[in-house]
């Protein structure tokens, strides 16, 4: 889960670039260790069930887009993947860098990427996605510097299943979060905005068929942790064809 710090001003829905990096830029030093915090050490489970989602094999070139410090592409390259892992943050890339020397990072916007086309063999962001200012340009951006027949796995908070729970985490988000926060990170305003871009952002239905819009087909999703956090996979077609959507349990 990002942890969000930035003294006397925050990002706001309309996720302006700049105030998004310079957000991220703030809570380098703790990210991870805030991320274990935030969400009862399930962000373990969940990177390695994206990691089970890639279906890696040796010497497979993927690109981690919104890696941040690199935690999450080091599981990838432990697994036998060759990472690049692609960041706008200046200080996440700073602190990557000193905690994974052996990883390549590269700085830039998911809009508008400095690869070649067609350069990896699959595409995944963690928790990124949400805070993009225009997620359907980097959606496409994703699948143009993906090889044909390459995949794509996106790993983002959703919307639990289960009403009384979506409830409750509702609470969680606006209540209990924000004071959690401040235990850890001593700036829960901040928090807000963790808050509201995870309300607003869409289902898992409404992010599959964005996915497709976006040229991807084979688009399906796995719940976690009863759909605070919902893991999709789709596949870059070899040649133009119909979409088909389907949903894994």
């Amino acid at each position: 889960m990002p942890s969000m710090k930035r003294a006397n001003h925050r990002a706001t829905l309309e996720k302006n670039a700049a105030d998004v990096a310079s957000m991220f830029d703030e809570v380098a030093p703790a990210y991870d260790v805030t991320n274990t915090v935030l969400t009862g050490g399930l962000v373990h489970v969940w990177r390695k069930t994206v990691c089970d989602a890639l279906r890696i094999r040796p010497g497979m070139s993927v690109l981690d887009v919104a890696a941040g410090t690199g935690t999450s592409s080091a599981v990838y390259a432990q697994a036998g993947a060759d990472v690049t892992a692609y960041d706008f943050s200046e200080g996440m890339i700073a602190h990557g860098r000193q905690r994974h020397p052996q990883l390549a990072f590269v700085q830039g916007d998911a809009m508008n990427m400095p690869f070649a086309d067609e350069s990896f063999d699959a595409v995944t962001i963690s928790y990124g996605l949400r805070n993009v200012q225009d997620p359907d340009r980097a959606l496409r951006e994703m699948l143009r510097v993906v090889k044909p027949g390459g995949e794509l796995v996106v790993c983002e908070f959703s919307t639990p299943v289960n009403p009384a729970f979506h409830k409750l985490y509702t609470f969680f988000l606006g209540t209990a979060l924000p004071a959690l926060a401040h235990v850890v990170s001593s700036d829960p305003t901040a928090y807000s905005y963790l808050t509201e871009s995870i309300l607003s952002w869409p289902d898992q239905q409404e992010l599959g068929l964005m996915i497709l819009d976006a040229g991807w087909r084979d688009v399906e999703f796995k719940n976690l942790t009863g759909g605070i956090v919902a893991v999709h996979r789709a596949r870059k077609p070899l040649v133009e064809c119909c979409r088909n959507a389907s949903r894994e349990d």
